[in-house]
Formats: C-alpha cells, sequence, structure tokens
C-alpha cells in the first residue's frame, strides 16, 4: 500500500490520497462526468498522463478538453496520428519528429517519393478513420538498446539517430496507439479519440534532417488542429484573410515598393511608397517635437566602438563587417555598419559636459541600421536586413527614470491609438541567461520596471494588459515588448522600452550631480515603431491596403468620363493640391468603370468623377473605396470635407 499524499485543489481545498492513485481514477473520484471530459492532469503546473501515478502531494487540476492547455495536446496527439495514417498508406515511410508549433503540428518523413499536396485529402481521411478507432494512448519505458533493436528492425534508422542523441540516464519513453508506436517524450490525452475531426492538412515543404543542408532532404507535411469545428473555421478565414492583406502582393497593386536579389533584404521605395514612408516620419517627428532632440550618428564606425558596447562580442553573428576594397588604401581598419543606433547616441551625450539639471536629456534618430539575417528567414517589410528605426535615447538619474517610462509609455500608447490600435499587451522582459552587469543591478531595473507596469495598466482603462516574458530581456538590460492586435486577430510586437545602466558605464558617460560629482546616468533605449519598414507593412496588412485618408499614400484621383471634362478636372486636381491633398488625375480615353476598377485595386480611397454635367455645374461625383454608393457634392464642398478627413490626429488634436 503506497503512502498517503496531501492533493490541493483549484479552489484550495485539500484532501489525502493515496500516493498510487492516477489522475484518471482521481477525476472518477471526484465525478464521472468530470472523468469523460478529462484528458490530462496538472501537479504543481506540470501537464501528466491521466495514467501517470500522481506519486507526490501538492497542487492538482484536472485539464478537460475545453481547458486552453489542452490544446497542445489536440495537436501533439494529431501529429502522432498523422504519422500513422502515413505509415498505413505508404508502407516503408520513416517518421523522424513531429512537434507542436504555433496554431498547429508538423511530421518530417523520409520517403524516396516526396509527398505532393495531392496526398493530404487522402491522409486527412485515414486520420479521421484512426480517429474514429479512438485507440487509447499507453505509455512505456524502454531501455536505449531495446529502443534501439527495435526501431532499426523497423528500419526507422533516424529514430535510431535520435536515441543515440537523448542524454544518458534520461528515460526513454515510447507511445503507442493500438499497434502504432513512436518514441515521445508525452504527454498524451487518453485516446485517439479525443483529437476531435477539427483538423485539416495545411501544405508540403521539404526539410533538412536537424535542419542541416549537408543532410537528407525530408517532406514535411503541416497540419492545424482546434478543440472545435467553429475554431477551426475561423483559423481558416484568418488565414484566408491574412493571405488577402499580405503586404507584399498590396505592395505590388499599390506600386509602393519591391524586393530584387541584387539587394537581398533591402527595401526599394516607388514613389508612393516612399511617400507613405515619410509621411509615418513626419508623424512621428510631430509627436517628439518639444520632448526630443533629433540627431544622427554615422553608419559605419571603428569595430571597436562595437567591442566597447558589447555588440562585436554579443552581436556579431548579425553584423556586416567593411573595409576599404583598395588593399593599397591608407586606412585598413575593420568598420562595422551600425546594426542600432545606441552607442553612437552615447557619443552624442559625452560631447561636452552635462549637470544633473540638463537630464533627462532625450536624444532621436530615425537611424538607418543594417542587421544579417539568413535569406530563409526575409519576409518582405516584416524581417530585412536593412530598416530604419525610429529609435531613442533618454539620459535621466534613477530618480527620473520611472516617470520617463511613465512618459514614453503615454507617448507610445497614443500613437497606437491614433493609427487604430485600441488593446496592447505589455509585457516585462526579464534578464536571459546570458548578459552582462551584476545581479544587484538587474534586481533594481526590473523592480522599478514592475511598479511602472503595474501603474501602466491600473491607468490605462483597460487598454493595457500586463505580463512577464522571463529570460527575454536584451543582454544588456530588461525591457517593456509593447504587442499589438490587428484587425484579423494577430499579434505583432512593435515597441520596446529598456533599461540600461551597462552601456553608460562601458563608454564612461557621466554627468555632474548636485554636489559637483561624476554620477553615470541611466539610459533608457525607446523605440515605438520598431522598424518604420515592419510596421509600415503591419499597417498595410491591418488595414488591408484602405488607409485612413490622413494616412493614404495617394488620396485622391480625378477622373474624367469624357475628354469634355479635361480641363475641369485638372481645374478639381489643383484645388484639392492647393489644399494639402495628394492627387492624380486621370484624363485616358477609358471607360470610366475600368479607371475606377484600376483605382479601386490600387487601393486609391477617393475617387472623384467629372464629366461634362459636372463641369457645367461646378460639382464633382464622389466614389469612397470599397462603397458602390456615389454622391455628388459642389466643389469648394467637397474639397472642405476631403481637407478635413486628412487632417492626421496629432493635427487634429493640437487644433481643437
Amino acid at each position: 500500500m503506497a503512502h498517503a499524499i496531501p492533493l490541493v485543489f483549484p479552489d484550495g481545498s485539500s484532501r489525502e490520497y493515496d500516493a498510487a492513485i492516477t489522475g484518471a481514477e482521481l477525476a472518477e473520484s471526484i465525478s464521472r462526468s468530470l472523468a469523460k471530459k478529462a484528458v490530462a492532469y496538472t501537479l504543481d503546473g506540470e501537464l501528466r498522463d491521466l495514467a501517470d501515478p500522481v506519486g507526490q502531494g501538492g497542487r492538482i487540476e484536472i485539464v478537460t478538453r475545453d481547458d486552453p492547455r489542452a490544446l497542445e495536446l489536440i495537436r501533439h496527439d494529431a501529429a502522432h496520428v498523422m504519422a500513422e495514417a502515413v505509415q498505413e498508406l505508404y508502407p516503408g515511410t520513416q517518421v523522424t519528429i513531429g512537434p507542436v508549433i504555433e496554431n498547429g503540428f508538423y511530421y518530417d518523413f523520409a520517403r524516396n517519393e516526396p509527398f505532393t499536396p495531392d496526398d493530404l485529402p487522402a491522409i486527412e481521411k485515414k486520420m479521421r478513420e484512426i480517429i474514429g478507432r479512438n485507440e487509447p494512448f499507453t505509455k512505456e519505458v524502454w531501455s536505449r538498446e531495446k529502443a534501439k533493436e527495435v526501431f532499426r528492425e523497423k528500419g526507422e534508422m533516424y529514430k535510431v539517430e535520435l536515441i543515440d542523441a537523448i542524454p544518458e540516464g534520461e528515460d526513454l519513453k515510447v507511445y503507442a496507439q493500438g499497434a502504432w508506436f513512436d518514441l515521445c517524450r508525452g504527454p498524451h490525452m487518453a485516446s485517439t479519440g479525443q483529437i476531435g475531426n477539427a483538423f485539416k492538412l495545411m501544405k508540403v515543404a521539404g526539410a533538412y534532417w536537424r535542419g542541416d543542408s549537408d543532410n537528407a532532404m525530408l517532406t514535411r507535411i503541416y497540419g492545424t488542429a482546434w478543440a472545435s469545428q467553429e475554431q477551426l473555421d475561423q483559423y481558416l478565414h484568418m488565414l484566408e484573410e491574412a493571405e488577402k492583406r499580405d503586404h507584399r502582393r498590396l505592395g505590388r497593386e499599390m506600386d509602393l515598393f519591391h524586393f530584387q536579389e541584387e539587394g537581398p533584404g533591402v527595401v526599394f521605395w516607388h514613389s508612393k511608397g516612399w511617400r507613405m514612408f515619410q509621411n509615418l516620419v513626419s508623424y512621428m517627428r510631430r509627436r517628439l517635437d518639444g520632448e526630443y532632440e533629433e540627431v544622427n550618428a554615422p553608419q559605419v564606425l571603428d569595430h571597436a566602438l562595437w567591442q566597447t558596447s558589447g555588440h562585436w562580442g554579443w552581436y556579431k553573428e548579425n553584423m556586416f563587417a567593411v573595409q576599404c576594397a583598395d588593399e593599397e588604401a591608407e586606412d585598413q581598419r575593420v568598420f562595422a555598419l551600425k546594426p542600432m543606433n545606441c552607442p553612437g547616441h552615447v557619443q552624442i551625450f559625452k560631447h561636452g559636459l552635462k549637470s544633473y539639471r540638463d537630464l533627462p536629456i532625450r536624444l532621436a534618430e530615425f537611424g538607418a541600421v543594417h542587421r544579417y539575417e539568413p535569406s530563409g528567414a526575409l519576409h518582405g517589410l516584416m524581417r530585412v536586413r536593412g530598416f530604419t528605426q525610429d529609435d531613442a535615447h533618454v539620459f535621466c538619474t534613477e530618480e527620473q527614470l520611472e516617470a520617463e517610462i511613465l512618459k514614453i509609455n503615454d507617448l507610445m500608447m497614443s500613437v497606437y491609438e491614433d493609427f487604430g490600435f485600441e488593446q496592447v499587451v505589455v509585457k516585462l522582459a526579464t534578464r536571459p541567461e546570458k548578459r552582462v552587469g551584476t545581479d544587484a543591478m538587474w534586481d533594481h531595473a526590473e523592480d522599478i520596471l514592475k511598479r511602472a507596469l503595474a501603474k501602466m495598466e491600473a491607468e490605462s482603462g483597460g487598454r493595457i494588459k500586463a505580463g512577464i516574458n522571463e529570460g527575454e530581456g536584451t543582454f544588456y538590460g530588461p525591457k517593456f515588448e509593447y504587442t499589438l492586435k490587428d484587425a484579423i486577430g494577430r499579434d505583432w510586437q512593435c515597441g520596446t522600452t529598456q533599461v540600461d545602466f551597462n552601456l553608460p558605464e562601458r563608454f564612461g558617460a557621466f554627468y555632474i550631480d548636485s554636489d559637483s560629482e561624476k554620477k553615470q546616468p541611466v539610459m533608457i533605449h525607446r523605440a515605438i515603431c520598431g522598424s518604420m519598414e515592419r510596421f509600415l507593412g503591419i499597417l498595410m496588412e491591418n488595414f488591408a491596403g484602405h488607409f485612413p485618408l490622413w494616412f493614404a499614400p495617394l488620396q485622391v484621383v480625378v477622373a474624367t468620363i469624357t475628354s469634355d471634362a479635361d480641363d475641369y478636372a485638372q481645374q478639381v486636381a489643383r484645388r484639392l493640391k492647393g489644399a494639402g491633398l495628394v492627387v492624380e488625375t486621370d484624363l485616358r480615353n477609358e471607360k470610366i468603370n475600368y479607371k475606377v476598377r484600376e483605382h479601386s485595386l490600387a487601393k486609391v480611397p477617393v475617387i472623384l468623377v467629372c464629366g461634362k454635367r459636372e463641369a457645367e455645374e461646378g460639382t464633382v461625383n464622389v466614389r469612397r473605396l470599397g462603397s458602390r454608393d456615389q454622391t455628388s457634392l459642389p466643389l469648394e464642398e467637397a474639397v472642405a470635407s476631403l481637407a478635413d478627413e486628412a487632417t492626421p490626429p496629432d493635427i487634429r488634436r493640437a487644433k481643437s
């Protein structure tokens, strides 16, 4: 008879049980209905198989299928069922690894003939058959020798290699569903039937074994799985919307930018795209006016400066190094394209003596930076090698630190609101494993940020949701990460606020305190958009190219019905331009419906149609993007209305 153990339930109640009791037996002892819905249990937060004995006391909770924690189990189990389905349909196929990923799962397969999308319907059908069998998941712990022997006999040589990579002394768990089994850490649900039918296989891709291009190419099959059909349908709809909103597609349709092989990861901005870029810069400049001093630090600096900052040692693999191409040149030092602006701003702060009366000093730069990203990671504007940061650094005293952080937060939240982002998640990213500075320094910085975060959440009126991102701080300090939710529910991490006690110390930056002594300032790294290019990509996808009039790169097209109205259309365009609007005319000898379709595809917010009647009456026919309605307005009324609508929100606030 095993000994008794105390178990504490979610409601705070505590009872003693035999240590040998399993999760399934515990659920049954509470209620039959709970046992039917149970898929796993947690002990002190660790997710376990229902069949596992509890073994020790602690906080326990039965996990049902509708619990958010069960979603990972559903996807994990679906991956195993997919692997079984593949091997039933295509004997001789080897299974390798099959992890859960964001929104789904995948499995890599070794097969002489790679899988194609045409194979997915048959695999899906077989998966549903296996799920219908409702086979129980069972677990055994094997010796290393037995596991290698069994998988070798099955011809699963990739599994044998995986077993060799498992550290000595670690249990080798094998999970079976009926006759099929696989090496797996677990946990799993009780049976295949608990997976349900809310899953779909999405695509196939090539993948090198263990991600090494020197290894064999495998076929990766991706799938998604959800707790309900409704959730699956919502996810698939979101993917359809995401495809329509893809900023790369919109960039082509709106003639904003392109990429090409000669400049991997750097943007070729077209005139409309560059206008949009400059609109964003102009908006941000206005928001900083009176609070920040705009500066500009050099693009190329001796690598010795980056050694002092620590970037050369911690970040070198992401930096571009340059030298003079002429080997006979006098100066053959190694320079680096700046990956960030902070060391340059410290040099500007250090130039000239600073007093405590001068602080805080806030330096801002729209600085072009370059960082190496693997070619496979590049993704339109979202992941590039050359981009512009709306970067700023605040040099302040420790006493000013919390107030500056709160001030930065107010600015960030106002900017995000102007672009239509109402809900923001702010997470405190704490010390990483590899870092500089003392633990006491990190404790102090994290404590200040925790206090500030609590105030920010309490005073946000529900707009800010706070959280902790353990171990995700930068090597020199903890930070806030601001995550925005877009129109179709996707999360985008944009702004950051980072506290840094280290960089000023490394560069010997100081100010003269009230007692005439040298004192080291605290440095706050701040970005709101982060990467301007990426933020524009996010905006394009959030608005699906339907920008508010104040931010659209082209605001109005004046299009003629017949050539009789050409002179009047040009008069209309001049009047609109005089009111500050960005306007083009379309006087081509084309049918008006053709012109409207073309400009609608290019996401022009407003089309003013002019024909002979409009010219005679001094009116315009107003057509809005996404609407079939047409409105006839006197020209002056239309100009005044559009000029008012095109007023940026920050300027509107300043006028009110």
